[in-house]
């Protein structure tokens, strides 16, 4: 399903806010403060917006998912547009996505049955009750995660995904694709995250000073048209860019 087919839909409609209603274009400030990586957040937070346009009705904060970097940071960053801040969080990527399970997300895929993280924008839906209880329904808007709703890929909470997890393992649990965190993460998210908000899945690697960090391995994507690389690793700099990860 593309973005602009969702609004097509009886669901997309009722996100719409309703038929004939046209919502005056936002103007954004630009960060007060923050490092460079906020600044970039910013940018990348703005540049989807437009993208998926009328089909997102919540455009005061975006959540960024920067898969790119190794699961022990806090990748998964909470744009605020309307306070000009950044809150940064730990979440899990698919056991399909680190067969290794060394904390480093490999491959992306929206195949059902990969058990993998997909790419992409996303839209944050309604709540509801599921396995791991109280969870967020997510639709996908792009080519490369357009089977989320068919594979089940929701935002949810997990023990795995605490950062406890982290400092006993040095590395987050898997899930099965879905963007899974901590309980008082995941209690920040459903508030503030939810109900036609942006979520957008990539491999950033964006580091506090703007730089890159470097995965030890390539980061593959799975477009339409077949398998890419997104990021090539660069071992020379690798141990300098990701000190203390291997």
């Amino acid at each position: 399903m593309q973005r602009r087919d969702l609004i097509k839909t009886g669901l997309g409609a009722g996100i719409a806010l309703g038929a004939g209603v046209t919502l005056p274009n936002r103007v954004f400030a630009q960060p007060m403060a923050g490092n460079a990586r906020d600044r970039q957040l910013f940018d990348i937070a703005k540049r989807e917006l437009d993208k998926a346009g009328d089909v997102i009705w919540r455009k005061d904060i975006v959540g960024i998912a920067d898969f790119g970097l190794h699961s022990a940071h806090r990748r998964f960053h909470f744009v605020n547009l309307d306070r000009q801040e950044v809150k940064s969080f730990h979440v899990s990527h698919g056991t399909g996505s680190d067969p290794e399970h060394d904390g480093w997300l490999n491959t992306f895929s929206n195949v059902e049955g990969s058990n993998a993280t997909s790419r992409g924008a996303y839209i944050t839906w309604e709540w509801y009750t599921g396995k791991f209880g109280t969870s967020v329904r997510l639709g996908g808007l792009d080519p490369t995660n357009n089977h989320a709703l068919q594979r089940y890929i929701v935002m949810h909470r997990a023990s795995y995904a605490e950062p406890e997890h982290v400092e006993r393992w040095g590395r987050l649990g898997r899930s099965n694709g879905c963007f899974a965190l901590g309980e008082e993460q995941f209690k920040i998210a459903l508030l503030n995250l939810s109900g036609g908000r942006l979520l957008y899945a990539e491999a950033l690697g964006l580091q506090e000073d703007g730089t890159q960090a470097y995965p030890p391995l390539p980061i593959v994507g799975e477009p339409e048209n077949g398998y890419h690389i997104l990021r090539q690793p660069r071992q020379e700099t690798f141990e300098q860019t990701n000190p203390g990860v291997y």
